[in-house]
């Protein structure tokens, strides 16, 4: 499919930090600042980013309209998550895509922001950054997809436990997806568009495997992985030392993901975690699990 690459941010731009799901600590916060401003940027921080709400940053109004504000500004040229946690599937489906089509720019974020990188790409085709601020190396990885116009190439890492999981083969297709908790709970909400993709999956460990073979079932009955061309594997923490009734992580993903019938590239060092990389979301990719790569066209121009 075609995708909407934004223009590549340069030093001297604006970017504002927005909260549309749980509210950041002031720590992280000023580290976001620090980072972006070391890369020459100016950071504007959303009206209500430290606003609360039980464990949002304000209320769904008021996320809402730090997106939708940051999107209209023509000013802007990128929008960064402050953090994931929860409320980002609660406005997702009411963001200004009409505002995103006339001025596309990226939005960087994880967890629960997968919502929005799902319901950006299901009304826009508007290309995004799954990835974070914190640490050296994703701070890095980040800014490289930001401001150059290269492709990036993922090796599989065998210190990532998911590199033990392999379906052999080369796919080619726009890259989708994020947090499987995500992606399984919006089955139904008129965000999943899957088909002619290849689909990136990470998660950390929140119960036993069992949530991980609900989720990834829910995605197979629901007819949402039909059309899928392959599928990629990130980070699952907290599963490395975890087993139930003789099974693993490895095993769940093996029986879920081996009935698709397409290629499974294990191990790419992308999720929840220290020190993750970032992967550009929307780019055309190849999938090459034999040799063990994943190259992915740039997600600026």
């Amino acid at each position: 499919m075609n995708v909407v690459l934004p223009p590549r941010v340069a030093a001297g731009d604006r970017v504002r930090l927005v909260s549309p799901a749980s509210f950041p600590d002031e720590e992280g916060l000023a580290e976001s600042v620090r980072v972006l401003e070391s890369w020459g940027l100016v950071v504007e921080i959303g009206e209500h980013a430290v606003d609360r709400h039980g464990y949002m940053a304000g209320r769904d109004a008021d996320r809402l309209a730090d997106l939708n504000d940051a999107y209209r500004d023509p000013g802007v040229w990128a929008l960064f998550a402050t953090r994931g946690g929860a409320g980002a599937y609660r406005i997702a489906h009411d963001v200004d895509f009409d505002a995103v089509k006339a001025d596309p720019k990226p939005l960087v974020g994880f967890s629960d922001i997968t919502s929005l990188h799902l319901a950006l790409w299901r009304h826009c085709r508007v290309a995004g950054v799954h990835g974070f601020l914190a640490g050296a190396r994703s701070e890095a990885s980040t800014r490289s997809l930001l401001m150059e116009t290269e492709p990036a190439v993922l090796h599989r890492d065998a210190s990532v436990l998911t590199a033990a999981v392999r379906v052999g083969g080369v796919a080619t297709g726009n890259v989708v997806g994020g947090h499987l908790g995500t992606l399984a709970w919006s089955v139904g909400t008129g965000t999943l568009n899957l088909d002619g993709t290849i689909l990136f999956v990470e998660a950390p460990r929140a119960v036993g495997l069992g949530h991980v073979d609900r989720q990834l079932t829910q995605l197979i009955r629901s007819g949402s992985l039909r059309g899928v061309r392959g599928v990629v594997l990130g980070r699952f923490p907290g599963f490395e030392d975890y087993s139930d009734r003789d099974w693993t992580v490895l095993d769940v993903l093996r029986d879920r993901l081996e009935v698709l019938d397409v290629p499974v590239l294990g191990g790419v060092d992308v999720g929840h975690g220290e020190q993750p990389l970032s992967l550009a979301l929307g780019p055309i990719a190849e999938l090459d699990a034999d040799a063990g790569t994943l190259t992915v066209g740039p997600a600026v121009r």
